[in-house]
């Protein structure tokens, strides 16, 4: 069984760039039959809260993801501790005692020689005794893996063959002075316990894979598969570092986005496949292959989203809406779903429908209105009403076109746009229309 995950930190709320990450996970554990595992990357105790967990759970839920197992780091220092032992044994983890100003000045010193700013190993070659005075003196280590500096290859299954060479890189840190562990460990820890299969994550992430795959080696465990897709860029092509907070999961839904509409733009955006709207997983995972997406970077328009958003509302069944409206029926529904970007847009329509407005009517326009009252058909009302009505009109008044049908439309609806008169007339009735036109 294949084995996917996603693995936000709880010290904030996951915005649209989070959601793309999750949602492709999901998608391939449902192709392949495989199990999706959340996971909250807690080890930053001091930023990470209860309260944003439960956020990031409700927005994964929104999306209509549903994890089939639940992880927190917290929970697992001690196998942190028992697999940095492990290491420390072996001698890939080892202890450093500079001082980050100390690394700074030597990093440097090795750029004014022409050499690459990576650390130089120095820690190495500290004897026992060495070691003692540093931590008489109050230091305390930090520990660092050692790399093979090998050339690390793997199969990205979006960016293709894929190859670092880890002589290039500092050996990186696992271990802070106050013994807290860094992403990089844990991650490896986690995915070898919890057979982790595929790792789908951003292109952000690439040069880890390499560390992470050597670190995975060091322990014993199944190097997963990998999979980097490129990161979002807004309509400019500049980063959405800057309005992350707007693009949050939490303020599309509280602006009435629907879930479907950011699901369809997240999966579809960056592939091969037109975007539009799916009103559910199943199109969207019968069609989902990770070769699809394109290295390039992947261009978020709110806009597109929105426009995604109305003709996903445009083309739902009543049964979809009926209990989240909790008013109207479906013959309203059919009429001014057409006319809406967001959900709670049909409020305003049922007003219209049911409740006494304020008519538009202009002066040159008066009479014309007022006479038509006297014309209008008897109830029972229905789709051909409209038609009637207005053909009667058109031959006493001699209007036609927008001259005939705007004055009316203003004057029923105190709109100058919205759903065809022939569907809203039946629903506003002979009683308020009448009262409107006069």
């Amino acid at each position: 069984m294949t084995h996917v995950r996603f693995a936000p930190s709880p010290t904030g709320r996951i915005h649209i760039g989070n959601a793309r990450t999750a949602i492709l996970n999901w998608l391939f554990a449902q192709k392949t039959g495989g199990q999706f595992l959340l996971r909250y990357d807690d080890t930053d105790t001091v930023r990470s809260t209860e309260e944003f967990a439960q956020g990031i759970a409700a927005d994964v839920a929104w999306l209509g993801i549903r994890p089939g197992r639940v992880e927190w780091q917290s929970k697992r220092f001690a196998r942190y501790d028992a697999q940095a032992d492990h290491l420390r044994a072996s001698g890939r983890l080892y202890a450093c005692y500079e001082t980050p100003d100390e690394l700074d000045r030597r990093r440097k010193r090795q750029m004014a020689r022409g050499l690459p700013p990576i650390y130089d190993r120095a820690a190495l070659k500290l004897s026992a005794e060495d070691r003692a005075r540093l931590e008489a003196e109050g230091r305390k280590p930090h520990w660092r893996f050692k790399l093979d500096g090998k050339r690390v290859e793997w199969n990205d299954l979006i960016r293709g063959a894929q190859h670092i060479d880890t002589a290039t890189l500092s050996d990186p840190v696992l271990v802070r002075e106050d013994g807290t562990y860094l992403y990089t460990f844990t991650s490896v820890v986690d995915d070898i316990d919890h057979a982790i299969t595929h790792v789908i994550r951003g292109e952000d992430h690439v040069v880890n894979t390499a560390v992470q795959i050597e670190i995975t080696e060091a322990l014993g465990g199944a190097v997963p598969a990998y999979a980097h897709h490129s990161l979002l860029t807004g309509a400019d092509g500049k980063g959405l570092s800057k309005r992350l907070g707007s693009l949050s999961i939490q303020s599309l839904r509280e602006a009435g986005l629907e879930a479907m509409a950011v699901v369809s733009h997240a999966a579809l955006l960056g592939t091969s496949d037109n975007i539009h709207p799916c009103t559910d997983y199943k199109e969207l995972v019968e069609g989902f292959d990770l070769s699809k997406l394109s290295r390039a970077p992947a261009r978020f328009d709110e806009a597109e989203l929105r426009h995604l958003n109305a003709k996903l509302l445009h083309m739902l069944p009543w049964e979809a809406v009926k209990e989240r409206l909790g008013y109207g029926s479906e013959t309203f529904w059919l009429a001014i779903r057409g006319n809406i970007e967001i959900l709670s847009d049909s409020r305003a329509w049922f007003d219209i429908v049911t409740n006494r407005i304020k008519p538009v009517v202009a002066e040159e326009d008066r009479a014309f209105v007022q006479s038509s009252a006297a014309l209008l058909p008897d109830e029972p009302w229905d789709g051909t009403t409209w038609k009637t009505w207005t053909d009667v009109l058109k031959v006493q008044s001699g209007r036609k076109g927008k001259a005939l049908f705007m004055p009316l439309r203003l004057a029923l609806t105190g709109l100058d746009h919205g759903p065809e008169l022939a569907q809203l007339l039946p629903l506003i009735g002979r009683k308020l229309s009448l009262e409107r036109l006069q």
